[in-house]
């Protein structure tokens, strides 16, 4: 009866494939953090699609303060504000919707998440920095918050007099649940469970790898973004609520030591730590070992190619675990 007040069965496509919705509501987020130990709110099978509600990374006081008409706030934010108890949240500040559960998951396993639509669901962003957080913090030694008005008509953020952003909406946080041993983790630094991580190349069309940690791998998502540069450097990007379609496939016994994630055209393999100079060790030998495994290259091969045709960016400078993805271009590859 629980789940089906938590999560509305849409249609059934072919086969056994079905389509859910899932509402963000204080029944259905985790705050702040990722958990082997949290029970999940909807349970799917590999194959089914989920049209998922998220919700932005902010209060309604907060948004209110910065101009946000108290009309404009949606009631879903002021719901979970108020409804989710203040032991459940923390220790990070994400809004996460989920977890879901997919069934037959269990460790060792690679959750492929299909990231089929990305969708605006209310008219502004922010972008904000604050005492402490951000890249430069001696030289902004203080807080702003920045409403941004949303053009969805034109996809473009209207950030300044003169100055449009276009949009490129994504996830900021998509994750599994991380080992049980990590018990409640924290959900600002990215690790291998995926999580934070800020890439902005995880837009519609681009297919997600999770290594599985837990039974059920436990899959949440939210920290919408509209729009997003490659560092992120304040700490954050444009802000917002999205709405997400994710299909989701299991893969049995496929091993997957760290996310990685491939758009119609390019491979990428992802890295993190709080050292910027490992965080990138780990993304190149995430594409080293992608290569040798994959396309059957030898590794000093595949360690050349990266260097002649790869591109090393950096995804985010701020979340702690700082985060590095390599970027290789499938139209490299002949067959």
């Amino acid at each position: 009866m629980r789940l089906i007040l938590l999560a509305t069965l849409i249609i059934a496509a072919p086969a056994a494939a079905k389509e859910y919705e899932l509402k963000a509501t204080p029944e259905t987020v985790a705050w702040g953090h990722y958990d082997a130990s949290d029970k999940p709110v909807l349970t799917i099978r590999s194959g089914d699609t989920v049209v998922i509600n998220t919700l932005l990374t902010s209060s309604p006081t907060r948004l209110e303060k910065a101009g946000v008409a108290p009309a404009d706030v949606e009631p879903a934010l002021r719901a979970v504000f108020d409804g989710v108890p203040a032991a459940s949240r923390g220790p990070g500040g994400h809004i996460l919707t989920g977890p879901i559960a997919i069934e037959g998951a269990e460790p060792g396993d690679t959750l492929e998440v299909r990231i089929r639509k990305v969708d605006l669901a209310i008219p502004y962003s922010y972008n904000a920095f604050g005492y402490g957080t951000g890249f430069l913090t001696d030289d902004f030694p203080y807080s702003r918050l920045k409403i941004v008005p949303l053009d969805k008509a034109r996809m473009v953020g209207k950030f300044a007099p003169g100055i449009e952003i276009p949009l490129r909406p994504f996830f900021g946080s998509m994750g599994v649940a991380p080992p049980p041993a990590f018990g409640r983790y924290d959900s600002a630094p990215p690790t291998i469970n995926g999580g934070n991580m800020d890439d902005k190349a995880l837009v519609a069309g681009t297919t997600l790898f999770l290594p599985v940690h837990a039974a059920g791998a436990l899959f949440q998502v939210g920290d919408g973004h509209a729009a997003q540069g490659n560092g992120e450097v304040d700490i954050t990007a444009l802000e917002t609520s999205l709405t997400g379609t994710f299909e989701f496939i299991l893969h049995k016994g496929m091993k997957t030591p760290y996310p990685r994630a491939e758009t119609p055209d390019a491979y990428i393999a992802m890295g993190f730590d709080d050292d910027l100079s490992h965080a990138t060790r780990k993304a190149l030998r995430n594409m080293l070992d992608f290569l040798v495994s994959t396309k059957g290259m030898a590794r000093d091969d595949a360690y050349m190619l990266i260097s002649v045709a790869g591109d090393v960016e950096i995804t985010e400078l701020v979340d702690r675990n700082k985060g590095v993805h390599v970027v290789l271009r499938k139209s490299l590859f002949l067959k």
